[in-house]
């Protein structure tokens, strides 16, 4: 494995792919550059004097600019580099020629057709509180009614959550949208929507939000203060539900009947190396196979939305896809906290130095592909290929928003490891062999092994083939652990 990686031609820095020590000879076809400073494996290391004020260069893009002046061989990172971004902007539609998609032959998995056309990938039964007063209920079914699970049904979950009353306006909207996508979920075989009774994202405001082709066939729904024994009553819904699901089998079913999302978290500077290429690559294959992917986290595409705008061929597309950029920019403003305030911590100290640095590594998730839709947070998606969805970067929030806008499972790239998972199955994917070989218990798929001689494509080729045993009932490390979570994002006040 090669010490040290210059991304693109016109880098003016290279990412070390192992520390570096002083001393250390790098060589270049133009020069050979000294380490002048220990280097931590995955940041970054200048490849020429960078004067003050001068843009760094990583990934072919600048992802800030030089706050002091950086000797050749120097550590670049957070003590001398600052961003270049700034508020909303305007920009101009500038279509790049569309990319040819990989050869891929027909694809398909066992999954569970549904009345709406769509096809779910688990069958499984869900117990979904409209408000958080019954969440207490709801987790006591699941625990109760594990013994459900075999032919037929695949999980019993119980999804708990804080919301569903004391809201007002878009945010109480959002519950709402989220629950009822939720509710209409392909993965969900039975679903029970229990609510109290007084609040005010009430079942009857939730079915509101259901698309007219909802198959109500497969809910029930409960009031719990309209009930002497809730408890018993739910009981009761919940093993009528059992009984319809244990008919259902798996079925051959076209990849293009896949929906994808793809998702980063605890990124570090291997994640634009390794893994979120690879996922992009994956994302190019569901699109020639007919299937759709989700790309999400916008705040993480600042600095890189042009290259995400350029692969809009049509204009109603890039419209809609610069309001997704400055419409989160205004959350931001109106809530009076700096649009930059990115990367994190833990980011950091995996080697990102800048949300432009960050954002040019997490759009590669979205491969080549043209952008084929722009969703709004809650909707649905209806298009093959790459889609767009407005909502955070808030790892739980954001892989929840990609479930409800009908994801059947979320691919998710981390450098530095994570056990949650959202309310579809979480597959987990190392940026780098330490990770993966550390926490075996947490991870999926090891695309570190791109640093091992293996190509983008031979890894590409093996996450299709994981996504697609995964969609036909294998489970990913976290399922067989029995995780899983749900997030709603809160726009406004609590009352």
């Amino acid at each position: 494995m090669p010490s040290f990686l210059r991304i693109h031609p016109t880098d003016n820095v290279a990412v070390a792919l192992e520390p570096l020590a002083a001393g250390t000879v790098l060589t270049l076809p133009e020069a050979a550059v000294t380490v002048q400073e220990e280097i931590p494996a995955g940041h970054k290391i200048a490849l020429q004097d960078i004067a003050e004020g001068e843009n760094i260069i990583k990934y072919g893009f600048p992802i800030g600019h030089a706050t002091k002046a950086i000797p050749q061989g120097s550590h670049v990172h957070i003590q001398n580099l600052k961003t270049n971004l700034s508020e909303t902007l305007s920009y101009t539609w500038q279509p790049a020629p569309e990319a040819a998609l990989p050869q891929v032959s027909e694809r398909s998995f066992l999954g569970y057709p549904r009345k709406d056309d769509r096809v779910g990938i688990r069958n499984e039964l869900w117990i979904l509180p409209t408000v958080g007063c019954v969440n207490d209920i709801a987790k006591a079914l699941e625990r109760e009614f594990q013994s459900l699970v075999g032919p037929g049904i695949d999980h019993v979950y119980a999804f708990p959550h804080p919301y569903g009353c004391s809201q007002m306006g878009d945010d109480q909207e959002n519950t709402r949208q989220i629950l009822a996508d939720l509710c209409t979920h392909p993965n969900v075989g039975g679903v029970l929507l229990m609510g109290l009774g007084c609040e005010n994202s009430s079942i009857s405001e939730i079915q509101k939000h259901f698309p007219a082709d909802a198959d109500e066939s497969r809910m029930r729904f409960l009031i719990c203060q309209q009930e002497e024994d809730e408890y018993e009553a739910a009981r009761k819904l919940i093993l009528e539900l059992a009984e319809q699901m244990k008919a259902e089998i798996r079925v051959p079913c076209p990849a293009s009947k896949l929906v994808v999302g793809l998702k980063c978290g605890g990124s570090d500077g291997f994640s634009g190396i390794t893994a979120n290429p690879v996922i992009g690559g994956l994302s190019d294959r569901m699109a020639a196979l007919g299937g759709s992917t989700i790309l999400t986290e916008v705040p993480e595409m600042f600095g890189a939305e042009t290259i995400l705008m350029s692969r809009c061929p049509t204009e109603e597309l890039f419209n809609q896809t610069v309001d997704l950029i400055n419409n989160f920019k205004r959350y931001y403003q109106e809530n009076h906290q700096t649009i930059y305030e990115n990367p994190s911590p833990g980011n950091k100290a995996g080697g990102i130095s800048s949300l432009e640095d960050k954002a040019l590594g997490c759009t590669q998730k979205s491969g080549f592909s043209p952008v084929r839709g722009v969703l709004a947070y809650g909707e649905k998606v209806t298009h093959p290929g790459l889609n767009l969805l407005s909502a955070p970067g808030n790892d739980l929030v954001a892989a929840t928003a990609l479930a409800a806008s009908g994801a059947n499972l979320v691919l998710f790239s981390t450098g530095r490891g994570t056990p949650f998972a959202a309310p579809v199955p979480t597959l987990k994917i190392a940026t780098n062999p330490r990770l993966a070989e550390f926490k075996s218990n947490w991870i999926d798929f090891a695309a570190g092994d791109l640093l091992k001689g293996k190509t983008l494509d031979q890894l590409a080729d093996a996450l299709l083939d994981l996504v697609l045993q995964v969609a036909s009932g294998k489970e990913v490390v976290s399922e067989a652990r029995g995780f899983h979570d749900l997030a709603i994002f809160k726009t406004g006040v609590t009352l």
